[in-house]
């Protein structure tokens, strides 16, 4: 079946025909400057939330410094956050109190301060796991599998499997070469009719087919 309208709300169509509501594409349902999300990268949330930027990333503000930047074909499951600079306080002072956040004169100073890095950066296809938690300055790359509850930072690379407290790489799921191929197809950019049209081979573990696939396109 090929995929649904990129522009579609609720992708997934249940056996009795009904949409499930749980399941949304973010893209055109995101209206927030700080965040930008590629082509059917999806959430799950049984509760059904309004605002799902609130929910995904909390301390992420209209207007802040920071970005939270995610790419196409990711999974994101209930309960995932995405902690931005935003969430940060200034620790280079007697106290780690927020005092400048309750005072209107002063309060973009200390998010200027606290958020002065902090975006979180994610690649291509990558799972995330029930629970994930994504602190201030991490960057995923493509293909990146995020164990459930894991607790990440730092720069994950391509097809790393990551899980723990703090996360940890498991294992790399291809080879180097195989990575590189991968990410020279770069599938996720292609255009929707060829996608559906390669879905099979994607879904299989065939590289060399895909790589004929794109020959024999043209892609």
């Amino acid at each position: 079946m090929p995929l649904p309208d990129a522009d579609e709300h609720y992708p997934i169509v249940l056996p009795n025909g009904e949409r499930h509501l749980g399941t949304v594409l973010l893209k055109p349902i995101l209206d927030h400057p700080n965040i930008s999300v590629g082509e059917y990268t999806y959430a799950h949330d049984s509760s059904m939330p309004d605002d799902y930027a609130a929910r995904l990333a909390p301390y992420l503000f209209p207007g802040a410094p920071e970005k939270l930047t995610i790419g196409k074909f990711c999974q994101i499951a209930e309960g995932v956050r995405f902690i931005t600079g935003s969430a940060n306080h200034a620790m280079d002072g007697l106290s780690t109190f927020p005092f400048a956040a309750f005072d209107p004169n002063r309060i973009a100073d200390c998010l200027a301060t606290t958020a002065k890095s902090g975006h979180v950066v994610v690649g291509h296809d990558c799972w995330f796991g029930r629970d994930a938690l994504l602190l201030p300055d991490t960057h995923l790359g493509n293909g990146v599998i995020v164990g459930a509850r894991a607790v990440v930072s730092g720069a994950v690379p391509d097809y790393a499997i990551v899980a723990g407290n703090p996360a940890r790489m498991v294992r790399r799921r291809f080879s180097d070469t195989d990575i590189d191929r991968l990410n020279r197809l770069a599938w996720w950019d292609w255009p929707v009719d060829q996608i559906n049209a390669a879905i099979e081979i994607i879904e299989a573990s065939d590289l060399e087919a895909l790589e004929r696939f794109t020959n024999a396109n043209s892609i």
